[in-house]
């Protein structure tokens, strides 16, 4: 049976900055300690319940982390470069055509 309670460490530490999130507990307390108007963004509520669900009704602590690792990068947006790698199709023939 899967491991309870809110001691449970993740699979890798969390590290905010100087701080490091290894328990359940210390990301719960993270997440209490930030100013309202960051708290109350859906992310962190997202998080916050990933947390809850985890530490109280068992599971893999991997839920939790992917909740606070999309709160922390929820600004954070990813670039596509037009010119980045062609597609393979339409460059070589195949020897049945040449």
């Amino acid at each position: 049976m899967t491991e309870r309670g809110w001691r449970r460490p993740f699979e890798g530490p969390i590290r905010i900055g100087e701080r490091t999130l290894v328990t359940l507990l210390d990301a719960g307390e993270y997440i209490a300690a930030l100013p309202k108007k960051e708290h109350a963004a859906q992310e962190w509520q997202a998080a916050m319940e990933a947390l809850i669900l985890v530490a109280e009704g068992g599971g893999p602590t991997m839920f939790a982390r992917i909740g606070i690792m999309r709160a922390l990068n929820r600004h954070y947006v990813l670039e596509l470069t037009p010119k980045g790698k062609e597609p393979h199709w339409g460059r070589r023939k195949l020897k049945r055509d040449q």
